[in-house]
């Protein structure tokens, strides 16, 4: 059985210790070893060196999440592999748990087309800097829309622009002369073709979608398919999805029946109606709705982006794809693969309780604050005392820094993340930004880099900054 030291500061020793033994049977034999520091989250790979002469004996050593350096150095250094544990001690059941799924959410089967809807009011570098923004979101293809009775004198050019930077273009329009530009300046798929203009696909190469002539004439789409279909061309079908109270249930009926008519055309779905024409957040929106369009097996999900609450609505597309993707194929619930679409709440938030928050405030015995939450409200303690409210503002009058403006500025930076995740139900850590999923940018945590040594509370110097960097100790 396979042996594993865990790396621990003093403070978290007890709750680890307490974790560990709350697995049991574990699939590991284990032990902690704490190497002389109160915090373990500044943990680095030069302490750890310093501190621990010889390797330990193990199969693998475990460190915290937050700690600092290369550790394939340090794995070298020792000859066993040294690795980053979760973040939260608390996290370390799940962690293992769910070890052998890594990675699993590297394969989709659906492409996403990103519209972009005013493409005609747009010049061709604002184009194709629209277009490189959706890519890295995770757009496949890069829709050109058209707007009713508005000039598009430059299509051509965007398209041509778009095919150099290589990128897949498709060129969405109801008027039939755009199209044929379109598909003549060589985009790669044409929005959208009814039984009556199907003639288009035989004037460019273009790959035809394929609609009906009115959302509720489903035979007008049969037979459309049906005629791609003898010519052997290849081709995408959408049966229009309605939106919210105009004829989503229905709409949903009509792409099981169009599957269940042909069971191997390739299928598009708008999710745009919903998703735009819905006020309320997206990211769950997208996640049903990619749920729907796996179990339809779709080929293509076209979406946009154009109301402010809309913003992420590719991003999420790209994450909600792959996660069901990996659900259907594994036969398994969309659950435990990813946090990246529950934007607004935690699926753990507290996981220290009350008393274990208490019984760490006792152990400590320098004046550097520490903030944590639990179910009870937001939680601030140093050697001086421990303080627990739901409101920042009763908090301040008990914590002694009225003299010391960085200090209190921090504190109130600090507090304030507090008191939304607590209010929210989300995961808070000290000295980190609120993880807001997917619904917004965030840097890539560099681990090599290390945060300044320094307390909280520092006492101003001239010329010198009083912001405190992080609750951190001296290596």
């Amino acid at each position: 059985m396979e042996h594993i030291v865990f790396l621990t500061g003093r403070l978290a020793l007890p709750n680890l210790e307490r974790v560990l033994t709350g697995m049991e049977p574990a699939p590991f034999t284990w032990e902690v070893r704490e190497i002389g520091l109160q915090v373990a989250g500044l943990m680095t790979a030069d302490m750890i060196r310093r501190r621990i002469a010889t390797a330990p004996s193990a199969d693998r050593i475990l460190v915290p999440g937050r700690c600092r350096g290369d550790l394939a150095a340090l794995s070298a250094h020792y000859g066993v592999p040294v690795e980053r544990g979760p973040e939260e001690l608390k996290d370390i059941p799940r962690h293992f748990n769910r070890a052998a799924q890594a990675n699993r959410l590297d394969d989709y089967d659906i492409e996403i087309f990103a519209e972009i809807v005013d493409a005609p009011r747009l010049d061709v570098p604002e184009i194709v800097a629209r277009a490189e923004i959706l890519a890295a979101d995770g757009a496949d293809v890069i829709d050109l829309g058209c707007l009713p009775a508005t000039p598009f004198p430059h299509l051509e050019d965007a398209v041509a622009a778009l095919k150099a930077a290589g990128f897949r273009i498709s060129v969405d329009s109801q008027d039939v002369d755009e199209l044929l530009r379109g598909g003549r300046a060589g985009a790669d798929y044409l929005l959208s073709l009814t039984l009556d203009s199907l003639w288009i696909a035989n004037e460019v190469a273009a790959t035809p979608v394929l609609i009906p002539r009115e959302p509720s004439d489903e035979a007008s789409l049969y037979a459309a398919v049906e005629a791609m279909q003898r010519r052997g061309r290849p081709f995408l079908a959408d049966a229009i999805l309605d939106p919210i109270p105009f004829g989503l249930l229905g709409s949903l009926c009509r792409y099981q029946r169009l599957r269940e008519r042909f069971a191997d055309i390739a299928i598009m779905m708008g999710v745009g109606n919903v998703t735009e024409l819905t006020e309320a957040d997206t990211s769950g929106i997208n996640a049903v709705l990619f749920g729907i369009a796996a179990e339809l097996r779709a080929g293509a999900v076209l979406t946009t982006q154009v109301s402010r609450h809309a913003r992420r609505a590719v991003r999420e597309a790209d994450v909600a794809r792959r996660v069901m993707y990996q659900a259907r194929e594994t036969s398994s619930l969309p659950k435990g693969m990813t946090d990246a679409l529950m934007t607004v709440h935690g699926k753990y938030p507290f996981p220290d309780s009350p008393d274990e928050i208490a019984e760490t405030a006792r152990s400590v015995r320098d004046p550097s604050f520490r903030v944590q939450i639990s179910q009870r409200g937001l939680h601030i303690y140093n050697r001086d005392g421990h303080h627990v409210d739901t409101d920042p503002f009763a908090l301040y009058p008990r914590l002694g820094v009225e003299a010391d403006g960085g200090h209190a500025f921090y504190l109130g930076v600090e507090l304030a993340r507090a008191e939304i995740a607590w209010s929210l139900g989300k995961r808070y850590s000290q000295d980190q930004p609120l993880d807001w999923g997917c619904a917004t940018d965030r840097p890539v945590d560099d681990r090599l880099q290390q945060c300044a040594p320094g307390p909280t509370r520092r006492k101003p110097s001239s010329g010198a900054s009083t912001r405190p960097e992080c609750v951190t100790e001296q290596p």
